[in-house]
């Protein structure tokens, strides 16, 4: 995949993905991503599991909107692709969690379909357990 584009993605992903956790609408998610999404959340936190489709993405989402009462917000730092249509994100979060503020980093693997639409993710904390105890807050 062509960096510029897995840039133009994963940029419009984001600034969907953050107006949508600061109370926003999640159509612009719906368009980016497949009906048949697979999203998957390591770990032992509240917001763990894999997700089947596009609502329960979206619920996810909401869940992980809810839990930080729209504060969550995701930096995107850098992005890697390859010959595949597979692309990393180093994307770093913050919230507003149990009354602090919390910062952390992840990996988000992404699958893109050919018509440019996300089909599978996959989050991997960089601090597996610093990341849970944030979302156990």
């Amino acid at each position: 995949m062509d960096r510029d584009q897995a840039t133009a993605l994963l940029e419009a992903l984001h600034a969907a993905q953050n107006e949508f956790y600061a109370g926003g609408s999640d159509a612009e998610l719906r368009r980016l991503i497949t009906s048949d999404i697979a999203w998957t959340i390591p770990g032992a936190s509240p917001i763990a599991g894999t997700y089947q489709g596009i609502d329960e993405v979206c619920a996810y989402f909401a869940h992980r909107r809810d839990l930080a009462s729209n504060t969550f917000r995701m930096h995107r730092r850098d992005i890697l692709v390859g010959e595949t249509r597979r692309v990393c994100a180093l994307t770093d979060g913050t919230a507003r969690l149990g009354g602090r503020e919390h910062q952390w980093s992840t990996v988000g693997l992404y699958d893109v379909t050919e018509a440019n639409q996300i089909c599978a993710c996959w989050l991997l904390a960089l601090d597996q357990p610093a990341f849970d105890a944030v979302w156990s807050s």
